[in-house]
């Protein structure tokens, strides 16, 4: 399977929400160093090293201009009237008094933000390329953008022994690697490999702090597989980690078509040794590790535009501490209001939903049928078992009681009739933190994220018993979209009080599953990040949508860490 830029994770929290690949540190005396600068195939297959001080300071130019174009605030006022025109002329008076300009800058942006990650458009230059600049991509089996064709694999299966049975050579300073995961010394290798080489912000004022439990949680999923944690070490002395990628087992639906796939994720090359073009010889291998034990799609994403999209969402984020998100440069404040004004907005409103309770292991077969049913509304979604219902959301609760647990990672909550035990709704959120570079005062910046949620608002009421499930798209009626809204806005409010309780600082949501219709009412704010999504080795006829929008719901049912 395969591995673009750094996948899986959403772009870190920062100012501008986008992946940073300039980025260095000192040279570390035990890696092998090289003078080369990094290809421009190597840009869009690894994170790259530019040494070039006028490429650095054009690459800052250019990440200004699009911060600049891509915001709401530059949206120009005639297209906003042009859009409050037709919907008067459509729809009436009092529809259009009822979405505000802001509302229609941020679509308008997010619009724009789509034909940028897509490559339709460049800026500067940058970003819009076609088949043929992408190198590595161009070999591998993904669908290219102009193909129309039935959907279904690209290349056949074939049988193990006809798989490659040695690994790919490497430069002879390295070697490749297991890495044991329930080794303490080597999780923590990966940890820091991670924590230190994966993905900043822009600025490198933000990186993600991955923790040990963190990568426990999220690479050992039942029937995992130790030789899909792939790392590279230097082949003397210390050892040193400075390579790895990752894939995991999943069942995943792909509309209405079940696959047997891995997520892969985590590719990170150190940065000192990007020039070294370890990242095309770690998807091939991990290609290869799959392919040998008959598994031959996989789905990853990326912040950056490879060949073969078939979904594109935006990150929104909901502002729990204001005055550190400012104050650390995550945000700011507008021009039009106060610091006091905003911390006034991100207040939670006090209450409560009636049987919201912490999930428990007796949950596990009423959730994961609720959780199938519902995902299955999606054109990509897993198919997960009770044994995995059981790891997603309950393995990671960490080892002590209180608002946030030692070594916390999921919180996942259900709704439970009083009467009749039913569980009616299921959501769950998870916490990856960002080390905040050089700031004492903030060291880390503590981040929520929306993950799974499932209700029965929107199922048949026998459901549970079915043995077919139901079809995609009940959120086109109307009746329907406005009761799955409705307790969808009820559960996202009591999972903020939970996280502002837990002393989060932002909760941050993509705009995939059905998260359009709450994300305006409970007061999350537009960001720059986007993430797209692709399938390895297999053709989606029709790309799925994103809720690019900010008003329909998505297709899209799959969460990637």
């Amino acid at each position: 399977m395969s591995e673009p830029t750094p996948t899986g994770p959403p772009p870190p929290p920062g100012p501008s929400n986008t992946i940073d690949l300039t980025g260095g540190s000192d040279e570390d005396p035990e890696l092998p160093s090289s003078g080369a600068e990094t290809s421009e195939d190597e840009h869009e297959s690894g994170p790259s090293t530019l040494q070039d001080k006028g490429k650095t300071t054009k690459r800052s130019k250019l990440n200004n201009l699009r911060k600049k174009i891509l915001k709401p605030e530059g949206v120009p006022n005639h297209l906003v009237d042009t859009v409050l025109d037709q919907v008067r002329e459509e729809h009436g008076e009092e529809a259009a008094n009822a979405v505000s300009r802001d509302q229609i800058r941020e679509m308008l942006a997010a619009m724009k933000i789509k034909d940028v990650a897509k490559g339709n458009v460049g800026i500067g230059g940058m970003n819009k390329k076609d088949m043929g600049a992408h190198k590595f991509w161009s070999t591998q089996p993904v669908s290219q953008p102009t193909q129309s064709a039935e959907e279904g694999p690209i290349d056949p299966a074939v049988p193990a022994s006809q798989v490659r049975q040695e690994p790919y050579p490497l430069p002879k300073e390295y070697e490749w690697v297991d890495c044991d995961l329930n080794d303490p010394a080597e999780l923590k290798d990966v940890q820091e490999l991670l924590s230190l080489n994966y993905v900043e912000d822009d600025d490198a004022s933000f990186r993600f702090n991955y923790t040990g439990e963190f990568l426990a949680w999220a690479l050992k999923p039942p029937g995992y597989q130790k030789s899909w944690h792939v790392g590279v070490r230097v082949a003397s002395g210390k050892r040193k980690l400075v390579a790895f990628i990752s894939a995991i087992p999943m069942t995943l639906r792909v509309n209405g078509v079940n696959l047997k796939t891995s997520e892969v994720n985590f590719l990170c090359v150190h940065k000192k040794l990007r020039s070294k073009r370890l990242a095309p010889v770690l998807i091939k291998e991990i290609t290869r590790r799959c392919n040998i034990l008959g598994v031959f799609q996989a789905s990853y994403t990326a912040g950056v535009v490879l060949p073969g999209i078939i979904g594109t969402c935006q990150y929104y984020h909901r502002a729990l501490n204001p005055p550190k998100l400012v104050e650390t440069g995550f945000s700011h404040v507008p021009r039009t209001s106060t610091l006091g004004r905003q911390i006034r907005l991100a207040d939670v409103p006090r209450g409560s939903v009636e049987g919201w309770r912490e999930m428990e292991r007796r949950d596990i077969p009423q959730v994961g049928k609720l959780v199938r049913a519902f995902l299955a509304r999606y054109q990509i979604a897993p198919i997960m078992d009770d044994e995995e219902i059981a790891h997603v959301f309950l393995s990671g609760r960490g080892t002590e009681d209180g608002k946030k647990r030692q070594g916390q990672v999921t919180w996942a909550y259900v709704v439970e009739n009083p009467t009749t035990k039913k569980i009616t709704d299921f959501l769950s959120f998870y916490s990856l933190p960002s080390t905040i570079v050089g700031n004492l005062k903030y060291p880390v910046l503590d981040a929520a994220y929306l993950f799974y949620y499932a209700t029965d608002a929107v199922l048949p009421s026998d459901y549970a018993s079915q043995s077919t499930l139901p079809p995609p798209g009940l959120e086109k009626d109307a009746a329907l979209r406005t009761k799955l809204g409705d307790r969808l806005k009820k559960l996202v409010e009591a999972a903020l009080r939970v996280a502002k309780a837990a002393n989060f600082d932002v909760f941050n949501a993509l705009t995939l599953m059905d998260n359009n219709l709450f994300i305006q009412d409970q007061r999350f704010k537009l960001g720059s990040g986007f993430l797209n999504y692709y399938m390895y080795n297999y053709r989606v006829r029709d790309e799925i949508p994103g809720g690019l929008n900010g008003v329909d719901s998505s297709g899209v049912g799959l969460v990637m860490l």
